[in-house]
């Protein structure tokens, strides 16, 4: 842990602005974490999790296609020469986490489902193992047993508590395509700006899932009837339809995506990354302030065990110095994009 901890401290020495990269971090993760909170209302007033969903990818994707075109430069050929990655990062590591968090989130708690999505690190190390052949450290071992002690913990299933199987399967999901996105991320070798990558991957998304609706496969049910919260589970409000919708596209997705790519620029993507577990706290917070959601304290036991596990997997992983470097690998540093 010293050892990762001296470079995180290292990155921080090579960039003057790390205390302003601390305070955009923080708040992409607070961008990030209060999408399933608004989502959740949405649900509750009859939105399918395609229809919530589909208006947040596309609200964010119009917000970010000057942008995104600005950062390409006319490199038109980028696109072209990454349209697989692209493809897999839209259909995938974008549009399947955030459709499936959102189905999780109908129904269960959206700290709770957040925590499972969360567990992606350890996915990561097990991929990178099997498919690279990089044998996780016995550091990386300890934490991921620890994040799986902590989410039969966060679950309660030691009490007998009910849990919702299709809610778990359904966050698990996000997981997987949350581990996709990171895997995705760290390809250094495609000259593709991080903006043009996720601005083109939600513009992908956003018709990929209006199809889908178009033709059927996904439900898609919406009501322009006023959507209720429940402030600080004391209070109930009600707000426009078009309320939570540009608060998912506009906060949760396009301004969090920014955010996360700036700060990603000026901490380096190791102390970066760390930032961004924030995310499971807000959306724990957000969860009460506009759902009345109040985790078990057995639960946010659990929660807490996940989150070390989760620090500990990522400070096990070998230094980059200590791996072969990967074809077209230029640098000695990966830096990606922001979390989703």
């Amino acid at each position: 842990m010293s050892s990762s901890m001296g470079r995180a401290a290292e990155d921080i020495s090579r960039r003057p602005r790390a205390g302003t990269g601390l305070l955009v971090a923080l708040g992409a993760a607070f961008s990030f974490g209060m999408s399933g909170a608004w989502a959740r209302g949405l649900i509750d007033a009859g939105w399918t999790p395609g229809a919530a969903v589909t208006a947040r990818i596309w609200v964010a994707a119009l917000i970010l296609l000057v942008p995104t075109i600005l950062a390409l430069r006319g490199r038109w050929r980028l696109l072209r020469c990454n349209a697989g990655m692209i493809a897999a990062y839209g259909l995938l590591a974008v549009t399947a986490t955030q459709l499936f968090y959102f189905q999780a989130v109908a129904v269960m708690d959206v700290g709770v489902a957040l925590l499972i999505e969360y567990t992606a690190p350890v996915a990561v190390v097990l991929w990178l193992w099997v498919r690279r052949g990089e044998r996780p450290t016995g550091r990386s071992i300890l934490g991921a047993v620890l994040a799986f002690v902590g989410l039969v913990l966060m679950l309660d299933v030691l009490t007998g508590a009910r849990v919702d199987g299709g809610g778990i399967l359904w966050a698990l999901g996000a997981m997987v395509g949350a581990a996709t996105y990171f895997v995705l991320s760290a390809r250094q070798d495609t000259g593709l700006p991080p903006l043009a990558l996720a601005g083109s991957g939600l513009l992908l998304g956003a018709l990929g899932l209006t199809t889908a609706g178009l033709v059927g496969v996904l439900p898609m049910r919406w009501t322009f009837d006023d959507i209720s919260y429940r402030l600080a589970g004391v209070a109930d409000v009600a707000v426009p339809w078009f309320v939570p919708v540009l608060a998912i596209g506009l906060l949760a997705t396009a301004l969090a995506y920014v955010l996360g790519i700036a700060s990603t620029r000026m901490l380096g993507s190791r102390l970066a990354s760390f930032v961004a577990l924030a995310e499971v706290i807000a959306a724990m917070l957000f969860g009460w302030l506009l759902l009345g959601q109040l985790p078990a304290p057995v639960q946010l036991v659990g929660g807490a065990l996940v989150l070390v596990g989760v620090v500990i997997v990522k400070l096990g992983e070998p230094s980059p110095e200590s791996l072969p470097a990967p074809e077209g690998r230029t640098g000695p540093d990966v830096e990606p994009a922001s979390a989703a």
